[in-house]
């Protein structure tokens, strides 16, 4: 059976991706039953026993930067080694809540952590490896940010100034015109019968 695809929904906190995750993985399950191959859903810190302890860790406690953006990587090594490439190698396609663009907007836009050590880990950890599809929701900071307010109680993360994800978003949008061929930008002030169309799109796209 031919590899699967491996699919990654980014944005900043409050971007409304996790609205749509489910929706998603159901439209493409739908597709992808015909042909024999299933949808492995995960996410970023997580996806495995350790990955998860890390995420528990990563998203409450504090720590120096460097730790930080190196804990990212490790569960990052494992989700791959143990999730992402067996389900890619045995025909299913994984679709993951976040994977290495967002350390680079987190942790390198966000944070400032410089980018020639966050790229030095990606080859490390990943080789060439990137995913087949990058669905990137986008909003303005003080959008997400009103959404935020409105969730539940916030991590570290979600918990950082209207500043921080300005930076953080500036970063994915880098990203994104940095590799056109494999982001799909998705304008998250849309209403959520027009985002989902421009989610078909994304899926017909593969």
């Amino acid at each position: 059976m031919a590899r699967g695809k491996f699919i990654t929904f980014e944005g900043i906190d409050g971007a409304g991706k996790t609205t749509h995750l489910d929706w998603f993985r159901q439209q493409l399950a739908a597709k992808l039953a015909a042909h024999g191959r299933q949808v492995v859903m995960t996410r970023e810190p997580g996806g495995t026993p350790l990955g998860e302890t890390l995420r528990g860790i990563l998203l409450n406690q504090p720590m120096d930067l460097e730790t930080e953006a190196l804990l990212m990587f490790a569960g990052r090594r494992e989700h791959l080694a143990q999730v992402i490439e067996p389900a890619l190698a045995r025909g299913d396609w994984v679709l993951s809540d976040r994977f290495s663009d967002a350390t680079f907007a987190y942790q390198g836009g966000g944070r400032g952590l410089p980018r020639d050590k966050l790229e030095a880990l990606e080859r490390w950890v990943q080789g060439g490896f990137q995913p087949d599809l990058t669905v990137l929701f986008d909003v303005p900071t003080q959008t997400a940010s009103e959404r935020r307010s409105a969730a539940r109680a916030p991590d570290k993360f979600e918990s950082e100034s209207e500043a921080f994800f300005e930076r953080t978003r500036n970063e994915y949008l880098r990203r994104a015109a940095e590799s056109p061929q494999r982001f799909f930008v998705v304008d998250s002030t849309r209403p959520i019968g027009e985002i989902r169309k421009k989610l078909e799109e994304a899926v017909a796209s593969l």
